[in-house]
């Protein structure tokens, strides 16, 4: 287990929320947050409570719930990734070094926590930040790195061939 120390956490998006009830409108807020060990491991939660301090609480444990394992490429990704959630749409593509992250706010925290310092992006469809972090999230957890895709293939790793010859 992976104590709280090693994950560092950011906001991504506040909102005052309310339900029309009978007796009128109940206000709560809704916080999405990011959590991640700028080492591959990320995740996104959200906390809706009536006060900010119990939400982003209620967030951050959501977030630890709900963490994906990013495979890299040293500072980059391995290779293009389309991620979607609803109607968000998120395009992550690999970038050479000293790029830096290109990126918006909410996609841009999301790899920034995971550790990503090389790479472009592009969000498509939706503005709305959960939808977002979800795509993003969705994008980030389907990458593969080589040694995975040539083991699915049944083709001789890259090293073993060195070796042979």
């Amino acid at each position: 287990m992976i104590s709280h120390d090693e994950f560092e956490n950011e906001i991504i998006d506040i909102r005052r929320v309310s339900k029309v009830t009978k007796g009128g409108r109940n206000l709560r807020f809704r916080v999405t947050m990011v959590v991640g060990d700028r080492k591959g491991q990320v995740g996104v939660g959200v906390g809706s409570t009536t006060e900010i301090p119990r939400a982003i609480q209620q967030a951050i444990r959501d977030a630890k719930k709900h963490m994906v394992t990013v495979n890299m490429d040293g500072d980059t990704i391995p290779h293009e990734v389309h991620g979607k959630f609803k109607a968000g749409n998120v395009l992550l593509k690999p970038a050479y070094p000293g790029t830096g992250l290109i990126a918006g706010v909410t996609v841009g925290a999301i790899c920034r926590l995971a550790g990503i310092k090389d790479v472009l992006t592009k969000s498509i469809g939706t503005t709305n930040p959960l939808t977002l972090s979800r795509a993003a999230l969705d994008g980030l957890a389907h990458l593969r790195n080589r040694r995975d895709v040539e083991q699915l293939r049944g083709v001789r790793t890259t090293e073993e061939a060195g070796h042979a010859a």
